[in-house]
């Protein structure tokens, strides 16, 4: 079961007030307060050090915290639904088909024992009610949508026979393969090399428009959001320091911590963002517009 047209009509997507998340065996608050917005069609960062509380709080919003680690505070609003309403079965239902995921390592998320099309095809096959022959057929065209070459020599193949940045890529052909409205890149890139990694980044920014995909982009690397992102959510010990446009944190940014990553752009690779004019970076943005 989907969310409701109506729903899907909102121009705000998802929607996060003061949300806490508590840790109840260590009992310690581990993220404090994080209030977002994720427009339709709008590409939102979040980025931060290890621990900083960013992938808790997109756990949150998929409804997958780990065991004894609970939201605790604010409220989680999807699709102009509360998602505390939900029923673990309409979670179920929930997930990939209004809101989908892919994480820092792919491998981990795909049963080795069985050939990578199969999986995606079982996706399309349970969830959307397609036959053998059309989920094949569709999962062939995911793997084209996602630029995987031959796609039909990939769907045949186990996870230990494909790349890093293969996997990543079939994992993206399983998470848009029920037409989500949101998708959450939790440090999809980290694990790639440079040359990769953009290119998963600009498949991300084409499949932003193609599909109509709301984006949440999750990493310790401002580069990375700074390069698709319309809005940045500064990330530091569970508590967001600082919130804006892409351009007001990269130009003018107010927190210690923000300007700590800025200055630390030799390591980040943020030099191409920071030594162009402001009107450049904007048109960098408008090819995922």
């Amino acid at each position: 079961m989907s969310i409701p047209v109506a729903g899907r009509e909102s121009a705000i997507v998802l929607d996060l007030k003061g949300v806490t998340i508590h840790d109840d065996v260590s009992d310690r608050e581990l993220v404090k307060g994080v209030t977002l917005q994720l427009k339709r069609g709008g590409v939102l960062g979040i980025v931060g050090e290890s621990g900083s509380g960013k992938s808790l709080t997109c756990r949150a919003i998929l409804g997958i915290l780990p065991k004894y680690i609970e939201v605790s505070g604010g409220s989680i609003t999807l699709l102009d639904r509360d998602i505390s309403e939900l029923t673990p079965k309409e979670w179920t239902q929930l997930r990939g088909t209004n809101i989908s995921a892919v994480f820092q390592d792919p491998a981990s998320y795909l049963n080795p024992s069985i050939r990578v099309g199969k999986q995606v095809q079982e996706v399309l096959r349970v969830k959307a009610g397609l036959s053998r022959k059309e989920s094949r057929k569709r999962t062939i065209e995911l793997f084209h949508d996602v630029r995987l070459n031959d796609p039909e020599y990939v769907f045949q193949q186990y996870t230990h026979e494909l790349s890093g940045g293969m996997l990543q890529r079939v994992l993206i052909a399983a998470a848009i393969a029920l037409e989500p409205d949101i998708l959450i890149a939790d440090e999809a890139t980290t694990a790639l090399d440079v040359t990769v990694q953009a290119e998963i980044l600009d498949l991300l920014g084409e499949l932003k428009v193609r599909a109509g995909l709301s984006l949440i982009v999750v990493s310790h690397d401002l580069a990375v959001v700074a390069q698709l992102c319309d809005e940045v959510l500064v990330m530091k010990d569970g508590a967001v320091v600082e919130q804006g446009s892409t351009r007001d944190i990269l130009y003018n940014p107010q927190h210690e911590y923000s300007k700590l990553l800025i200055s630390e752009h030799d390591l980040y690779g943020l030099e191409r963002f920071l030594y162009v004019p402001e009107d450049e970076l904007e048109q960098e943005q408008l090819r995922y517009a």
